[in-house]
């Protein structure tokens, strides 16, 4: 492994990654950093996380059951799973190289290179993906939002 955690540039070593997240729902630009992230790395973990400060409408194993179902078949080196507890653990448990995360903006950019920088002093460095321009706007909180405020059919 190289000082970073990675295995060094040209060697055959596998990078696993993690991509974790409530997922209360699980959105288009969720769905654009998996498919990123899938590119960079041999094999990504959708982590379905318990967030205390959050109370999503379902529990995590019945998000990860939607994320799995939104997530197209030929996408073999991704796999989801549902996790309680510290994302950096899930990590060092699982042989996982590097954690994942999306930024819409500076605000989350700020937040996640507090919680970057935490996971790092465990052993786990983070990559971050900016969010598609056409998706910067969307996030879990405006897609439940609105879903709830639309007129039902029928």
């Amino acid at each position: 492994m190289g000082v970073d955690g990675l295995p060094p540039a040209g060697s055959s070593g596998r990078v696993r990654a993690v991509y974790p997240g409530s997922f209360d729902p699980f959105t288009p630009g969720h769905l654009d950093v998996v498919d990123r992230a899938r590119v960079l790395f041999d094999e990504v973990v959708v982590l379905v996380a318990v967030n205390g400060s959050k109370h999503p409408g379902v529990d995590e194993e019945q998000r990860a059951a939607a994320v799995r179902a939104s997530l197209p078949a030929g996408w073999t080196s991704v796999t989801v799973a549902a996790w309680r507890g510290l994302t950096a653990e899930y990590c060092l448990r699982h042989g996982v190289g590097v954690i994942v995360r999306g930024v819409r903006n500076t605000t989350d950019l700020q937040t996640e290179c507090r919680l970057a920088a935490m996971n790092q002093s465990l052993g786990v460095p983070t990559v971050f993906l900016p969010a598609q321009p056409e998706l910067a706007a969307m996030s879990s909180t405006a897609v439940r939002t609105l879903g709830k405020s639309l007129p039902r059919p029928g």
